[in-house]
């Protein structure tokens, strides 16, 4: 039996309908960007490219890439293929970094995405049914308002909590008897933490299913976050450059997050290097809009690491899946040579039962070799016990991360609620 879709005309289309599609999208896209983005223009002809020479998808690695800090430099409208009286909607990055990246919508910006978000949570196992409690922020972030309008899209009635209060979060979700929760996974874990010191058993709350994004998260994680808020989690992705979440998600199989391919060509390259890799190979998600009207991206580098997955599904969708992010380019920490994801660390940590998920990564220099440091919280019962079993465990923490990192790493064992925890 096929799995429920928001639109199965465009979620089950054949492979070589969805690549016409694409090469149609991609080449009317190419020319509004020549021809509308003074940055485009120049960018292009100083590589030597015009439109019309793309004519395969494998005439794509022709073009350049685009980068979060050409958006910064072209701060805030240089990007937009339209006029700002065509913008209905403004997004932007904090800016913790630099200046921040702006984001502009039209109208049909706006409808399509409302259409892809209601994608990933049908996907994910909404239906109109359903009592939505969205906690991530709302405001400049496109994480709360993008999966807002995909849910009324989908019907289902929305409670636009934002972040933070986890103890008015887990009343509201008692009241309203609240039957999703849309959040970060770690806020997502943060929240069942807190109802454990309470005494809220899930069993109270109506909580079915979860639909978490914005950040990593592993396996370990969604199995934790299963078992103790008694729901089905998914996965969901996006970043606020090229739209915001509805870029990909989970459906029930769990089995990589499909991409919206008639609005994105996804590519994977190596980081260092640039080269496109062979399907299945892990490297960088590299993504080219071909819908969006206000800021078309060609070929934009989001940094983040994953791989693309081009075996049928079960659900019956036919879009290429993406596999779960395991990190960034820009999180990658290199220890003497080797490349270590907090998100590998936190895979060990999470199969070894007395540790809890929260951790911290300590990288410090003893003369010219760089060390790493984990500093572990371990649960309650374990660290009121006798100091031969902590040891024990510390020896565990450690063996496993060596095995699974293939470096040598230092363990300090931490009381509970000792690592600071964020709303």
């Amino acid at each position: 039996m096929k799995a429920r879709m928001w639109n199965p005309e465009i979620e089950a289309l054949s492979r070589e309908d969805i690549e016409q599609l694409q090469l149609e999208r991609l080449q009317s896209t190419l020319n509004r960007a020549y021809y509308r983005v003074s940055f485009y223009r120049q960018l292009f002809d100083g590589h030597g490219v015009v439109p019309e020479e793309v004519a395969s998808f494998s005439d794509l690695a022709k073009l350049p890439f685009t980068t979060k800090e050409d958006l910064r430099q072209n701060y805030p409208y240089g990007m937009f293929a339209v006029p700002l009286r065509d913008i209905v909607r403004l997004h932007s990055s904090t800016g913790t970094t630099g200046t921040p990246t702006v984001v502009g919508y039209t109208r049909n910006d706006l409808k399509h995405w409302s259409e892809l978000t209601a994608r990933v949570l049908v996907a994910g196992g909404v239906g109109k049914e359903d009592i939505l409690q969205i906690a991530f922020d709302y405001g400049m972030f496109t994480g709360a308002l993008g999966l807002h309008y995909g849910a009324e899209l989908v019907g289902a009635t929305v409670v636009p909590i934002s972040g933070g209060n986890p103890d008015r979060q887990i009343q509201i979700m008692k009241d309203f008897r609240t039957t999703g929760l849309l959040c970060t996974p770690s806020y997502a874990l943060f929240l069942a933490e807190r109802m454990e010191e309470l005494g809220v058993s899930p069993a109270e709350l109506s909580l079915r299913v979860g639909l978490f994004g914005a950040e990593p998260w592993s396996e370990e994680v969604r199995r934790q976050l299963e078992e103790r808020l008694n729901i089905s989690a998914t996965d969901n992705y996006g970043l606020s450059e090229v739209m915001g979440p509805g870029v990909s998600g989970e459906c029930e199989e769990k089995a990589g997050l499909h991409i919206a391919e008639d609005h994105f060509i996804p590519e994977v390259v190596d980081p260092e290097t640039g080269e496109v890799l062979p399907p299945g190979e892990q490297g960088e998600l590299v993504l080219t809009t071909i819908a969006k009207e206000a800021l078309p991206l060609i070929r934009y580098r989001t940094g983040d690491i994953t791989r693309l997955v081009y075996d049928p599904c079960p659900c019956g969708r036919t879009h290429v899946r993406m596999e779960r992010v395991s990190g960034r380019t820009d999180d990658m920490l290199i220890i003497r040579g080797v490349n270590v994801f907090p998100s590998q660390v936190e895979s060990v940590l999470m199969a070894i039962e007395g540790t809890t998920p929260h951790y911290q990564l300590v990288v410090d220099r003893s003369g010219v070799l760089d060390e790493l440091e984990v500093w572990v919280e371990v649960g309650e019962e374990l660290f009121s016990d006798e100091i031969k079993k902590l040891e024990a465990l510390e020896r565990e923490v450690r063996d496993a991360l060596e095995e699974a990192l293939g470096i040598s790493v230092r363990v300090r064992l931490v009381e509970p609620k000792t690592l600071e925890r964020t709303s």
